[in-house]
């Protein structure tokens, strides 16, 4: 049993087949679910020129779903900070909260976002990639112009992570960290040690506070759950090849894919990281993560081709859950 907050991160699923407008349609709807099903926050994920990911700005899904979806929290996961200006990110996100109080998160963090190089240099004016010390003065700035220009009630800041730095830097402000268990999950125990072992209490956080993001496929039968699943796994190998991104594939096309053995043993050390399968399963892999790392609070990124069925994996996920608003 999970006795544990759920949240949820859309990364707004371009299918094959599909148009990136479909996927905008699809993500509104998929909130709407998720704030009758009662998670407690939503966070957009900020991309760029991909084929499977449509490039909508986190800071507009959020102002969106908060006028348009009761009670749920809103925010980026994340808005990546060598991306934006500073001051543009303070100002964007103090005016959230002062429209809907209480209910905003700015999540930011360090990617570029892309792994198309033109695209990168172009969301950077031509710059090279941040450097840490510049990425933690993007960060600490911003923090500085959220006071400045605040409205009234503050957004809630957390510092993305999935390295020892990230988590290292979320310590030295005294922010909350969301970890990216779903992306490296080799880093997640280490890297939380080292945040609760460094971490310095601010005007934003008194003590350490985890959220842990998990890949959460969940259906009525193992079966259905790794057919679901199977499309993002071909992504997955792709990325681990080095081969460029592709729209999200269909269902059909992800169960006539051919992965190769290195393929196979790749996807298959990343799955027993995460959580997959029936309720049952799902709870309890997602129970183990919580008890191992002491997370404060989960989110869920599912990565299925079909809202339908993304959505009804947050039910059941939902549904097994003793969750705590």
């Amino acid at each position: 049993m999970i006795e544990l907050p759920l949240s949820a991160l859309e990364v707004s699923i371009v299918q094959d087949g599909a148009t990136p407008a479909d996927a905008l349609r699809n993500c509104a709807g998929v909130s709407a679910g998720l704030s009758r099903l009662g998670y407690h926050r939503l966070w957009f994920a900020e991309h760029h020129h991909s084929p499977a990911i449509g490039a909508f700005p986190p800071v507009l899904m959020a102002a969106h779903t908060a006028a348009t979806t009761p009670g749920i929290r809103v925010g980026s996961g994340g808005v990546l900070a060598p991306n934006h200006a500073p001051i543009t990110v303070a100002e964007q996100f103090a005016t959230l909260a002062a429209l809907h109080p209480g209910r905003v998160d700015l999540g930011i963090g360090r990617g570029p976002g892309t792994f198309h190089e033109p695209t990168a240099r172009a969301l950077r004016r031509g710059a090279d990639p941040a450097t840490d010390e510049e990425y933690g003065r993007d960060v600490a700035a911003t923090l500085d112009f959220l006071v400045d220009v605040a409205l009234g009630e503050l957004p809630e800041p957390w510092l993305l992570a999935s390295s020892d730095a990230g988590a290292e830097l979320a310590a030295s402000l005294g922010l909350p960290v969301a970890f990216a268990h779903h992306i490296r999950p080799a880093n997640t125990l280490e890297a939380l040690g080292r945040y609760r072992d460094a971490f310095r209490p601010s005007r934003w956080c008194e003590r350490p506070r985890v959220l842990v993001c998990v890949e959460t496929v969940c259906a009525d039968t193992e079966e259905q759950a790794a057919e679901l699943a199977r499309p993002m796994d071909v992504i997955k190998a792709d990325l681990l090849a080095g081969r460029s991104e592709r729209p999200f594939p269909t269902p059909a096309a992800a169960a006539a894919h051919a992965f190769s053995a290195r393929e196979q043993e790749a996807v298959a050390a990343f799955v027993t990281e995460q959580a997959r399968g029936t309720a049952a399963t799902v709870g309890a892999a997602l129970a183990k993560i919580a008890d191992a790392t002491g997370a404060d609070e989960l989110m869920l990124v599912t990565p299925v081709f079909d809202p339908a069925a993304r959505l009804r994996s947050f039910e059941l996920v939902r549904g097994s859950a003793a969750v705590q608003a």
